[in-house]
């Protein structure tokens, strides 16, 4: 469902945001994000002179390189446009990211090695939807080849990490008791 129809208005500024999560060769996960901010209207910058509408203010991006339990094994940040022409130079502090895990307080450590000064402001931002994106690419591949595994073993299964982690995957919900039975925590129906 759609957005309710909006009150009169001019759009003035588009951000756009895509990330995308591969599979590497050697068994590592590249996930990639990508920033573009742009305005409607023309304006003059004072180090990149007249702007036109749809120029990038913004272009930047981030690749993370991560192993199957998230730990950032490496790490390159580029910054294609900015509105001054020092940004770029503080991508190379990125790389203090290097060894953290993508898990709780990810956003926290990130801004405690990367915030203020210390870094940029979109790249920064940028890392949280990386994030996201790595759970999104590495977390279903991992799925199945769990389902895979147990098909053919009756040893053990081991707890999914993602359960318990949002309102739909909570352990004594519906989506778990369907699709996790062996991890549901809420009430049985009586057997017959």
């Amino acid at each position: 469902m759609p957005l309710s129809t909006p009150a009169p208005r001019e759009q003035l500024h588009t951000r756009t945001v895509e990330c995308r999560g591969y599979r590497r060769e050697d068994g590592l996960w590249d996930i990639e994000g990508h920033i573009v901010d742009t305005k409607t209207y023309p304006f003059d910058s004072n180090w990149r002179g007249a702007m036109p509408p749809g120029t990038p203010v913004h272009d930047m991006w981030i690749r993370l390189t991560v192993d199957d339990d998230l730990v950032v094994r490496a790490i390159e940040a580029v910054t294609d446009s900015s509105p001054f022409p020092i940004c770029p130079d503080i991508t190379p502090n990125f790389q203090r990211v290097i060894g953290l895990s993508i898990k709780t307080g990810w956003t926290q450590q990130v801004r405690s090695l990367l915030g203020g000064v210390e870094g940029c402001t979109h790249l920064v931002e940028l890392l949280g939807p990386v994030a996201t994106t790595a759970f999104q690419t590495i977390f279903p591949w991992r799925e199945r080849q769990r389902r895979a595994q147990a098909a053919t073993s009756s040893g053990p299964q081991r707890r999914p990490a993602h359960l318990d982690t949002c309102h739909a995957l909570a352990l004594d919900g519906p989506v778990v008791e369907r699709i996790w039975p062996a991890f549901y925590t809420g009430p049985r129906a009586e057997s017959a």
